[in-house]
């Protein structure tokens, strides 16, 4: 046991000189050795930013995939349906009917197949909120009581729509957090009444803030909870929308809007003509499915069951948000893997350039080597003197490199706007590998100075 820390103690005295003896050799050629180790500090922080990006992806893909929800499957309508089989001349082709994308569909799809855990509709109708003479426009969103828990909605105040609101369609909503900022600055929004639409709904919950940027919103697909206002869906059905149904109104409100023209109205005439021909109930059809392994093939048995049920008219599209997810993480992967490579090659450079230095090194200082064997220094102690310089400078220019590489990890953030995360684990990775690389290319110039001839040495002129 003593001799065991006697040993140990010996390296550590020897490792503490060699150490001291490097700081010293580079002291005197400080110029140099900064100059030697820039190839490592661009490599380092190349390897920071990479990490960094890296991190800050895989953060966004969590985040992204919360907000879509996980394991979940959307269903959307096609309002134009244009596509048809060519027929002969004379041949006449009987038209399919389709009842269009209804609630009902959401209700089989979750009776008839095991792996779906949940399905919930989803119908928009652009309108006006109104409360205490403030106006302003706003979504009002009927939806089923799973459709919080699809999209990972919280409710920060007040409670779900209950069984009875549910099935007599009550005037009941939950707001955004948007709308409670907006019409109840200051008294608690719960049990108050807010006009949305021609309607006075009574609030019951409020959900919990989602900050979302507007270029998140867009390319997702997905609205800002915060501003809309939640419904039952039998309330939308009932007091607000139902396409399936056509009522006295809606003939009136088609013909008024047909006999009347708005010049420069053009975008609003056509929003107006699209409405109009569409003829599905739902917005949209959201379906959870239990297990992540089972999303796609679960995809396919929607998509035929929803055919036969709308008789073969192809007319909704289904989109597995998680897949998209994935295909972007394995893009940014491939970017990363192309920045890591950029990384690798300016790592091998700088440790070409420190054994380069460390070689010259040997043949300037050739006399010291034989002065010091002469006084009785073993090749080990040698070996340890210049390997030790040879990771100092890699070191240092590895030190610099992660505070270059969190530098511009931040400039990244800020003027690309790609969210960058540099961590704990990327500032040690990249600390040992600026210590492996001086290692790796010092050990072949420290080997060679130990194995100089102390006479040679001495003689040397």
């Amino acid at each position: 046991m003593a001799g065991q820390s006697d040993r140990w103690r010996a390296f550590l005295a020897t490792a503490a000189f060699a150490f001291r003896s490097g700081i010293e050799a580079l002291s005197h050629n400080s110029l140099r050795a900064a100059l030697t180790s820039l190839g490592i500090l661009f490599g380092v922080a190349s390897v920071i930013a990479m990490l960094a990006i890296g991190r800050g992806a895989e953060q966004e893909i969590i985040a992204q995939m919360r907000l879509l929800g996980s394991n979940n499957i959307i269903v959307k309508p096609i309002v134009e349906q244009r596509e048809e089989a060519a027929k002969q001349a004379g041949e006449k082709q009987p038209r399919r009917f389709s009842p269009g994308l209804t609630a009902r569909d959401g209700h089989s799809i979750a009776a008839v197949i095991p792996e779906v855990e949940s399905a919930s509709g989803e119908v928009v109708l652009n309108t006006l909120i109104t409360r205490q003479g403030r106006r302003r426009t706003g979504k009002i969103v009927g939806v089923d009581t799973a459709y919080f828990a699809l999209l990972n909605l919280d409710v920060a105040n007040g409670h779900l729509f209950n069984r009875a609101q549910i099935e007599e369609g009550k005037p009941v909503a939950i707001i955004g957090a948007g709308v409670k900022a907006r019409f109840f600055t200051t008294e608690d929004p719960l049990g108050k009444s807010i006009k949305v639409g021609e309607n006075w709904l009574t609030v019951v919950g409020v959900l919990a803030d989602r900050p979302m940027s507007e270029q998140t919103a867009q390319r997702l697909g997905i609205r800002d909870a915060n501003l809309d206002v939640y419904v039952p869906m039998t309330t939308m059905l009932l007091r607000y929308r139902d396409r399936t149904r056509v009522s006295a109104r809606d003939i009136e409100q088609a013909s008024r809007e047909a006999n009347v023209v708005v010049p420069g109205n053009e975008a609003e005439d056509a929003d107006r003509v699209a409405e109009r021909r569409n003829y599905h109930q739902l917005d949209r059809l959201i379906v959870r499915v239990k297990e992540a392994n089972t999303v796609a093939p679960t995809a396919e048995v929607m998509r035929r069951m929803l055919e036969r049920r709308h008789n073969s008219v192809i007319d909704f599209e289904i989109a597995v948000p998680e897949e998209l997810l994935r295909q972007e993480q394995r893009t940014r992967s491939i970017f990363n893997m192309v920045l890591g490579a950029i990384a690798s090659i300016s790592l091998v450079v700088g440790g070409i350039g420190i054994m380069n230095i460390m070689l010259a090194s040997i043949l300037e200082r050739i006399r010291e080597i034989g002065v010091r064997r002469a006084l009785g220094a073993t090749q080990r102690e040698i070996l340890a003197q210049f390997l030790a310089e040879a990771v100092l400078i890699s070191l240092a220019g590895g030190v610099a490199g992660i505070v270059l590489g969190a530098a511009i990890s931040m400039g990244i953030e800020q003027l690309a706007d790609i969210k960058t995360v540099v961590s704990g684990m990327s500032v040690f990775v990249a600390f040992g590998v600026s210590i492996s690389v001086g290692l790796v290319f010092g050990i072949l110039p420290a080997w060679r100075a130990a194995r100089q001839d102390p006479v040679v040495c001495l003689r040397y002129e």
